[in-house]
């Protein structure tokens, strides 16, 4: 282990797709504490026909909590997935990012599919196909004044140091990366007539790329999900992860992609992880279903916190009715609690009224949806699952977390909660020379993190609860 010298100061930019937050660390004599310096919201505007992120008001946060840190000695970025920015011949930004829950791909998926088969393209790139995706964002984009295309984390450190990369792990949420070369997809690529140019270089994940104020400006795993992952404290073969907030990301590691038809079925995605493995999992509506229901009781005029929200839930009768939670009408902002009555209505199942019925039966749809993508995952790996990580936000949420240990019929470890901060922090200190690996910056985790231990009750009640989501039987 290294890390004998001076403090190092470290700023980790944690960007969700409701809430951003900047984290300072401090790594001296192997020892890593961090702290939240600047939380800010993360609000969507509509601007030229489209939903699109605020992104000048977002560099201004930026800036805020560069201000409130101090000297440092690195800058990360972390984001969602697949979005982007688009920049002119003079490095500027063409317009303010679209939003993935824009509308513009609805029926674009069906158009890529007689350009290309779903089976081919899912075996070029081993995406789950999602309408959201880059892909199929791009081919509803008008790059003809774009001289580079830039995803969100690359979008943000651009800012700072001026150098356009593209690193990996985000890269490969996009449809059109070949995971088995690490390089973009040829065949993806010419069928859709996607200049190749037009993307930066490609970088591995702790990557120091530029300076901002004599601060090293580091590549991390860009997309949030695999920062979360490098967090995660040291696991055996047989683990499963779970990184929970807005979306909802279900996974393991593995050596290599799984690019079967069988996978494809399942709607599996594989990623580039930070450590080069590979993380097998399914994107699954999260913990948006819970906030947008906030947001529409708060239009109502009752305004709830989380915590108000998930103690009603836990003294709702369990059981009651269940939702599809992927399903299309509940991906676009709105009234989400009259969705779900109109969802079970027209199930026949029991109709939620109260904040707590709603909530309820949004929880426990998640920990279905979780348990039904643990099975088809043991299914399609082979492999058999003794304990689950939870990570990132959804730590919080204690009656999530017990009923998704229920769900799954094994023990799960929930922690850290600033799992994806955690990761982007090790990263910058393996890209400083401070660290050798990251199984040594986990290990290091491990000593530092208290993680909460929720023990399966009941799991034949859920095994009962499969049978009534799919037959609508009586538990």
């Amino acid at each position: 282990m290294k890390g004998r010298g001076a403090v190092k100061k470290l700023l980790a930019f944690d960007f969700g797709a409701s809430s951003g937050r900047a984290i300072l660390g401090e790594y001296e004599n192997g020892a890593l504490t961090y702290r939240e310096i600047h939380r800010f919201e993360n609000n969507p505007i509509e601007e030229n026909g489209h939903l699109r992120w605020n992104f000048p008001e977002l560099m201004g946060e930026v800036y805020r909590a560069l201000e409130l840190a101090g000297p440092v000695d690195s800058i990360a970025f972390d984001t969602w997935g697949v979005d982007f920015g688009l920049l002119d011949e003079n490095g500027n930004l063409l317009e303010k990012p679209v939003h993935y829950r824009d509308s513009r791909t609805q029926h674009t998926m069906e158009k890529a599919f007689s350009v290309m088969s779903a089976q081919d393209l899912y075996a070029a790139t081993g995406s789950q196909l999602m309408a959201i995706n880059t892909l199929f964002q791009l081919m509803e984009t008008d790059l003809s004044k774009a001289k580079q295309v830039l995803f969100m984390p690359d979008l943000f450190a651009y800012q700072l140091c001026k150098k356009a990369v593209c690193e990996q792990s985000i890269a490969s949420t996009s449809q059109m990366l070949d995971l088995q070369k690490k390089t973009w997809s040829e065949a993806v690529l010419s069928a859709f007539e996607i200049p190749k140019e037009i993307f930066a270089p490609l970088v591995q994940s702790g990557t120091v790329i530029g300076e901002y104020q004599g601060a090293k400006v580091v590549s991390v795993a860009g997309h949030d999900t695999q920062s979360a992952v490098a967090a995660m404290p040291a696991q055996g073969e047989n683990s499963a992860f779970l990184s929970c907030g807005t979306w909802s990301l279900f996974g393991c590691e593995l050596d290599a992609p799984v690019l079967t038809a069988q996978s494809r079925e399942a709607e599996m995605s594989n990623e580039l992880g930070a450590n080069g493995k590979i993380n097998y999992l399914k994107n699954i509506t999260g913990l948006w279903l819970i906030q947008e229901s906030r947001r529409q009781w708060q239009r109502e005029g009752k305004a709830y916190s989380f915590g108000e929200i998930a103690a009603m839930a836990e003294q709702a009768e369990p059981m009651k009715c269940f939702i599809d939670v992927n399903a299309p009408q509940f991906a676009a902002p709105g009234d989400v609690p009259e969705r779900i009555r109109e969802y079970c209505r027209e199930t026949g199942q029991f109709v939620p009224q109260s904040v707590g019925e709603v909530a309820r039966c949004i929880y426990e749809s998640l920990a279905w949806q979780y348990r039904a993508t643990f099975l088809e995952m043991q299914n399609i790996t082979g492999k058999r699952f003794e304990t689950l990580h939870i990570l990132g936000g959804g730590c919080q949420a204690a009656l999530l977390c017990q009923l998704t240990a229920d769900a799954l019929g094994v023990p799960a470890q929930a922690g850290p909660v600033e799992a994806t901060a955690l990761g982007n922090l090790l990263l910058q200190l393996k890209a400083l020379g401070e660290i050798d690996s990251l199984a040594e910056g986990r290990a290091m985790i491990q000593k530092i993190e208290t993680v909460t231990q929720y023990v399966p009750k009941d799991s034949e009640r859920w095994a009962r609860a499969e049978r009534f989501f799919r037959k609508g039987e009586s538990t």
